[in-house]
């Protein structure tokens, strides 16, 4: 006599229910993956923003002793290689000296520009090209809108599509 409800026979899944549980898993990782996709965004953009503030803490510390002193590049201040001077984009962070220098040199200098065409510094300008790879002087230009800036002597470090001055 066989009960209604089960199954008579050996055991195992039908073509349907794997399916269907195939069907589910695909659902949960459309759903998913773009959720995680901006996590790993977002902790790039952390990265960044750290290490930008780490290597501006270094350089800061070398306009503490004489402000006219500031490197010509990076390179020379990374004494045991223990800052990261590449972003998580994997291009190298952007540095530019700007101490000293009116905002019309500064600007012929090629340092970065707010909306209003002013430099968004004065001691040095430090930033990532963003996961595009690509820049532009303007911070407005679309070419700059991804890139991780930092802007009013260290008061922001971000994105630069959320810098407004």
């Amino acid at each position: 006599m066989t009960v209604p409800g089960k199954r008579s026979g050996k055991g195992g899944f039908t073509l349907v229910e794997i399916v269907i549980a195939m069907l589910i898993i695909g659902i949960l990782s459309v759903i998913a993956f773009p959720t995680f996709m901006k996590y790993l965004d977002k902790d790039k953009e952390a990265t960044a923003i750290s290490d930008i503030n780490v290597i501006a803490c270094r350089l800061k510390a070398i306009m503490a002793e004489d402000p006219t002193a500031l490197p010509p590049d990076l390179s020379s201040i990374n004494i045991g290689r223990v800052l990261n001077l590449t972003d998580p984009w994997g291009n190298p962070y952007r540095y530019l000296p700007l101490y000293g220098l009116t905002p019309m040199q500064a600007k012929a200098a090629g340092a970065r520009k707010d909306k209003n065409d002013f430099p968004i510094t004065t001691d040095f300008d430090l930033y990532s090209l963003g996961p595009d790879g690509q820049t532009h002087q303007n911070l407005q230009n679309a070419k700059s809108r991804d890139d991780i800036i930092r802007a009013d002597e260290g008061a922001f470090v971000g994105k630069a599509s959320t810098y407004d001055p």
